[in-house]
């Protein structure tokens, strides 16, 4: 079998099989195309069926001396070991070499943070007599609130909010649906868009029941979110290098350092495995250091 005719047999299996997205189709592909191009470096240019186990380890490796970090090469070893997968289910190989194939060891690094302060101050500094303002505003809010990926926040629609119950009903990765409370400061800004500014733009066909829209009547895209994310940031005096998945770090972190139960943060922001949760344990250094000092008998 050729690689292009396995990539696209692939491509059909993550979206028909696994109702995989797109941009997790793209990423899965991605990373079939760098076995690929490892395959024509070879002399005996391999085809996808003819890769061993070691062969896998020597792709693993190359991948390693071009610099490539522990993450990335973790995630690239998922692809591969769902693209086997996929032969394995197509009756092209009887037995899967990724199946053996062990991960890189990953350094679990803590996400960035904000502090309340720092949200606050990132609120403060929109400007609400623009038109863009109030929908900015409803932005930062829905995004600490709810705890929302980028890709869920642009496609949140008018359709899926339960304001009434407080709720927003979220299509997260691979299509899986999921309802996360939502606060009311952004209820309160959320309302102001939708029923106040919102209302009186033009809307392009298709789009009507997107919440969050652009002057044009669009969908915002995930560019524009971080590019606002980073303005206000820099407007607020904020050196940290933040992005939308701050915010829905700063979310984790404070419910869990408020008390909150591991399972129900993991619920909110839609994880597979409490282990990806796990990360949102860590405390304040600060705090960890005050209570140190301040408790250990040593002290």
């Amino acid at each position: 079998m050729d690689w292009r005719s396995a990539i696209k047999g692939f491509q059909a299996y993550l979206k028909l099989e696994k109702g995989l997205s797109d941009n997790s189709i793209e990423a899965y592909s991605r990373d079939i195309e760098k076995l690929q191009q490892y395959a024509d470096s070879l002399i005996n240019k391999l085809s996808p069926e003819a890769f061993s186990l070691n062969d896998l380890r020597l792709f693993i490796n190359w991948i390693n001396e071009l610099g490539m970090i522990p993450s990335s090469q973790a995630r690239i070893l998922s692809g591969i070991k769902a693209f086997y997968k996929y032969l394995l289910v197509e009756d092209i190989i009887k037995n899967s070499p990724a199946e053996l194939l062990e991960s890189p060891k990953k350094q679990r690094k803590l996400p960035d943070t904000l502090s309340i302060n720092d949200i606050n101050r990132l609120i403060a500094v929109i400007d609400l007599s623009k038109p863009d303002g109030a929908r900015n505003k409803a932005i930062i809010e829905v995004l600490y609130s709810c705890g929302l990926r980028v890709s869920e926040l642009t496609e949140l629609k008018l359709s899926n909010l339960y304001i009434e119950i407080e709720f927003v009903k979220v299509i997260g990765k691979g299509n899986k649906e999921r309802l996360v409370p939502i606060g009311g400061e952004a209820i309160k800004a959320l309302s102001i868009w939708v029923d106040s500014v919102r209302v009186h733009t033009t809307i392009k066909k298709g789009e009507e029941d997107m919440v969050f829209l652009n002057r044009r009547g669009s969908r915002l895209s995930r560019v524009y979110i971080f590019m606002l994310i980073k303005q206000l940031a820099q407007m607020a005096g904020i050196k940290k290098s933040i992005s939308p998945h701050t915010l829905r770090h700063s979310f984790a972190t404070h419910l869990v350092e408020g008390g909150a139960d591991l399972r129900a943060v993991q619920e909110m922001l839609g994880h597979e495995s409490i282990t990806t949760t796990e990360i949102y344990t860590h405390l304040d250094r600060e705090y960890l250091k005050e209570t140190i000092i301040s408790y250990h008998p040593r002290n």
